[in-house]
């Protein structure tokens, strides 16, 4: 169904002052491709193979030949057989590539892409519930934990926003299949890699931004963290923001001198307000102005927390703006079932445990202070750790986050990867500096969920924090079995109703 011949290929990187040197004229003839990949590992019959990545391996090149690649593009050339084509972006190439061979699948869907430091999988899902109970489920989904390409069936994601070959492949898939819709996370390094070049949403969402990502392997400092999410702005037709966000006068004045159509929210400024208490499941959104969309009124949600309101009304607004009315979200938001998020269980003595992949500190100080609020006359027990390999900035910024919400912090192991997890916890721990908060170290998380458990008095409340509902743990390079964090705290309420 999909193919482009290499002498198309050499016109349209041309036409796009992509192609650094020019091929042959008697090698244009017949050759075509009917696939793309970037992974040695995924070939078929007639695959253009991109040489991806400032840490791309020869010996993948190498292998891909040997498999029956001809043609490679990349900016390097190597001492090869394959013929290559020489580009002075490889990124940039996959993606404009990748829309054409796929005939620009991003032209027939409305695309609402979501960014923010934390909170980005609660809005998808949320806009994806109340599209879908609009649009008869014809809604595609590329979120961190999970990807719909028929609307319907999950399978789990690889990558928050997947590579650029991916991308389009899942968008043409997404457009045969059907849907009219995607709800699509952002993330930074999204914009860092170009996975979303020359790509325009019909509306994004800008949630928050707090330090996070912040290592050598991703963000060297805050403000290109900031600036690549900040692309967002640039590369959508409207734009729903937080305007309680930091940086919220910097994203207000790129959608004012871009000319971009800006919608707000906030509890206490925005042109919709919010009004709500952490304690309950509902709020109410109401516009400043007549004129404005119709979303005045109150929601009930699934979810605790002001935090989700604030997820909910972004949704809210974004969903108005793709001409849904209140009425309907006003329906699908307490059905909005979101995996990992904020998962409520109850030990038999009252405790609260609540599951959450929240893993920075925005996320852990937000979860926390709701804990505080819900439960003032108890503890609030947090179980967390660190990723090892990535976004090292968030060790001292979680430590920080619990000297500020926690009562207790069990400090354990979350995908150490090739890192030692002590020295991890070492770190969470001395960013750690209010003298009143005990501090527990258990490396084996299943002991310290366990632990945490019974631990919980009548008052109290736990989170347990950073893997949700995953059911591995990276360990040297491999995804072993883990219990699961939430299967766990099932398992051990189960087993105290049998005694």
């Amino acid at each position: 169904m999909y193919s482009i011949t290499l002498k198309e290929l050499c016109q349209l990187l041309a036409e796009k002052n992509l192609l650094k040197e020019p091929v042959d004229k008697n090698k244009l003839a017949e050759q075509y491709f009917t696939y793309l990949s970037y992974d040695s590992r995924d070939l078929a019959e007639h695959t253009l193979f991109f040489c991806k990545g400032i840490n791309f391996k020869e010996a993948s090149l190498q292998d891909a030949i040997n498999k029956g690649v001809d043609v490679y593009v990349s900016e390097t050339k190597y001492d090869t057989t394959a013929q290559a084509v020489i580009v002075t972006d490889i990124r940039k190439a996959m993606a404009i590539v990748a829309q054409h061979f796929y005939h620009n699948p991003q032209d027939k869907l409305y695309k609402i892409g979501i960014t923010g430091t934390k909170g980005k999988t609660t809005t998808a899902y949320f806009v994806k519930k109340i599209l879908d109970d609009a649009f008869d489920k014809k809604v595609a989904l590329f979120s961190s934990e999970e990807t719909t390409l028929d609307g319907t069936t999950l399978i789990p994601s690889k990558l928050t926003t997947p590579e650029a070959l991916d991308i389009y492949r899942q968008m043409a898939t997404a457009y045969e299949n059907g849907l009219t819709h995607l709800v699509m996370e952002v993330s930074s390094q999204a914009y860092k890699t170009k996975r979303v070049y020359n790509l325009t949403f019909e509306t994004g969402v800008f949630l928050n931004i707090s330090p996070d990502h912040i290592s050598p392997i991703e963000h060297p400092t805050f403000e290109d963290y900031f600036n690549c999410k900040r692309q967002l702005l640039l590369n959508s037709k409207q734009m729903v923001i937080n305007h309680e966000s930091d940086q919220f006068d910097i994203l207000e004045k790129t959608c004012i001198d871009h000319q971009i159509p800006l919608y707000t929210y906030g509890h206490k400024e925005g042109t919709y307000l919010l009004s709500d208490k952490a304690k309950e499941r509902s709020f109410d959104l109401s516009a400043k102005s007549e004129d404005m969309l119709n979303v005045n009124g109150n929601y009930r949600l699934a979810l605790f927390g002001q935090f989700n309101h604030e997820n909910a009304a972004a949704a809210i607004l974004v969903c108005g703006l793709a001409n849904v009315s209140k009425q309907k979200c006003q329906e699908s938001l307490p059905l909005t079932q979101i995996p990992g998020r904020m998962n409520l269980l109850e030990k038999a003595n009252g405790a609260y445990i609540f599951v959450d992949y929240a893993h920075n500190y925005l996320s852990i100080h937000s979860i926390g202070q709701f804990a505080h609020e819900l439960r003032p006359d108890g503890r609030t027990i947090i179980v967390t750790g660190s990723a090892g390999g990535k976004a090292i900035s968030r060790r001292p910024d979680i430590g920080k986050a619990l000297s500020e919400c926690a009562d207790v912090a069990i400090l354990t192991s979350d995908d150490p990867d090739f890192e030692d997890p002590a020295a991890i916890a070492a770190e969470i721990k001395a960013a750690i500096t209010n003298p009143k908060v005990e501090i527990q170290l258990e490396l084996d998380r299943a002991t310290a969920v366990t632990s945490a458990f019974k631990q919980a008095k009548a008052n109290d409340t736990v989170i347990i924090a950073g893997k949700g509902i995953e059911k591995m743990m990276k360990y040297q390079g491999s995804e072993v079995f883990y219990e699961g964090d939430f299967h766990i705290i099932k398992r051990l309420i189960n087993k105290a109703k049998e005694v």
